[in-house]
């Protein structure tokens, strides 16, 4: 079974030979490499993961601890979604980082990200995903770093330093479940039950797991790293770290609640209801704070903050229907958040404009870019037919139909309330984009769409995330398949 390391070794690899070979210094060469690179990597990572069966062990640590990979139907769902993410991002990269320096590094980065994630895609036990996890963190780094400016070191110590002290919380957790129930391959239904452990010290550790994993995932308290991070990072980069690597965060919880707690082990504890807590205040904090934002990409990423803690609030419903709602969240949240930010890159590369209040006109300037931004828009909100309608409905279904009290009705109630504080950061760009006002130069207005190869991929953010709300059936088929044995 060793192709099941191809997923993780091709583009992990290409990364290091375009870092390592001055022969790729040529802008040219150096896209035709990274563009051949991403096309096999998601060919080869997609064949694997869909005709491939078993389980490979790389490494035994000690005696029963073992790094282990394996595919099962989590692994196909967010390998698809990295695969469609990474390349289309990857191509508008080409045109995009054009205009910043240090290409090279960040191309060879960016494939190594890559290739990291399909390691925790395919881990098999906590203690593989952890070590993937954490060489995620830092082989994402750079990408933060990228400009070197002071404002992107300082926030790149924020997200290291918030990132490692997460990830120290859930090492500590790992650690105590290992001592407790010994080394286990991951289970549908999770292991904890049979262990026979002291329960009240366990739910300890397992909320400090979800506090530390969901630092990823931008879950208060330790959100802060992710309005600090996106601004300062290149465009492309900010819409992995939104749409792909802030999910990682919440593959991790799934694999942690689902496949070695059990969702029955902390159904109606305490930890359910922290953890329902937590995830809807970081949704209203969120929004609250991407309103008040000007800052294009910051008002973004804070609205990241929100829009992923959907999908915790829907996991820790630990309902069938509000995984579903959650897991659809995850895709179309990826899809719609990296059309936005694509965006927002370009918005900013050919006017210059990173400031809300700077985009008065924008729509005459920009009318395909602004009119998927207007789509794009409709979507987060949640507007029918559109892909976040879809996911959101599942997610309030799941919330009625939970056994969790006040939250029966609290949680729908933010969650709409963080709909219509989405429509007031987002909209009123649209309409004063294409309706700036009788005092506006219309004669000096001058078009500046982006070309082809920016573009293009923001169309095809843009159909998908129409297209998915218009026939989601697919994706509800495969995430039923998934859930089948959860619950």
């Amino acid at each position: 079974m060793l192709a099941l390391l191809l997923p993780i070794l091709v583009p992990f690899v290409g990364g290091c030979l375009l870092w390592l070979f001055k022969g790729f210094d040529n802008r040219k060469t150096r896209n035709i490499y990274v563009g051949t690179v991403l096309i096999i990597s998601a060919a080869v990572t997609l064949t694997v993961v869909y005709t491939c069966e078993g389980t490979l062990t790389l490494w035994s640590i000690a005696e029963g601890v073992k790094l282990t990979l394996r595919i099962d139907g989590i692994t196909k769902f967010f390998a698809s979604l990295m695969c469609l993410v990474f390349t289309t991002v990857g191509f508008y990269a080409f045109d995009y980082m054009h205009h910043e320096e240090n290409e090279k590094r960040f191309f060879a980065f960016y494939l190594m990200v890559m290739g990291v994630l399909s390691g925790i895609y395919l881990s098999a036990n906590l203690v593989t995903m952890y070590l993937f996890y954490e060489l995620m963190t830092l082989t994402s780094l750079p990408l933060v770093l990228h400009s070197l400016t002071k404002e992107a070191i300082a926030a790149g110590k924020k997200y290291l330093f918030y990132s490692v002290g997460g990830a120290f919380l859930s090492l500590v957790a790992i650690f105590y479940i290992y001592s407790v129930c010994g080394a286990s391959d991951f289970v549908a239904g999770g292991y904890l039950g049979a262990s026979g452990a002291d329960k009240n010290m366990m739910l300890i550790f397992v909320f400090m797991a979800i506090i530390g994993f969901g630092c990823k995932a931008g879950l208060f308290p330790l959100q802060d790293w992710l309005p600090t991070a996106h601004p300062v990072a290149p465009s492309p980069a900010s819409a992995v770290l939104s749409g792909i690597i802030t999910k990682s965060g919440v593959i991790v919880l799934v694999r942690l609640i689902f496949y070695s707690v059990g969702a029955d082990y902390i159904r109606d504890t305490w930890v359910q209801y922290a953890w329902m807590t937590l995830a809807l205040i970081t949704v209203f904090l969120g929004s609250m704070r991407a309103y008040h934002e000007k800052i294009l990409k910051k008002r973004l990423a804070y609205s990241s903050v929100s829009q992923v803690s959907y999908v915790l609030f829907g996991l820790s419903l630990l309902n069938a229907t509000g995984f579903m709602g959650a897991l659809l969240h995850v895709a179309f949240h990826s899809i719609i958040k990296d059309g936005l930010f694509l965006i927002a890159g370009a918005i900013i590369i050919h006017t210059g404009s990173k400031n809300v209040d700077e985009l008065r006109g924008i729509g005459k300037k920009m009318p395909v870019t602004i009119w998927c931004f207007t789509l794009l828009s409709l979507a987060l909100i949640g507007i029918p037919p559109a892909s976040g309608f879809v996911s959101k409905w599942f997610l309030c279904l799941g919330a009625l139909e939970s056994a969790g009290g006040a939250f029966r009705y609290v949680g729908p109630a933010v969650l709409l309330i963080s709909a219509l504080l989405t429509a007031g950061y987002l909209l009123p760009i649209t309409i004063k984009g294409f309706f700036p006002g009788n005092d506006f130069d219309y004669k000096g207005c001058v078009k500046c769409e982006p070309g082809l190869k920016m573009t293009v991929p923001i169309v095809i953010f843009t159909a998908a995330a129409i297209g998915f709300g218009l026939a989601p059936g697919f994706i509800e088929n495969a995430i039923e398949i998934i859930s089948g044995g959860l619950f």
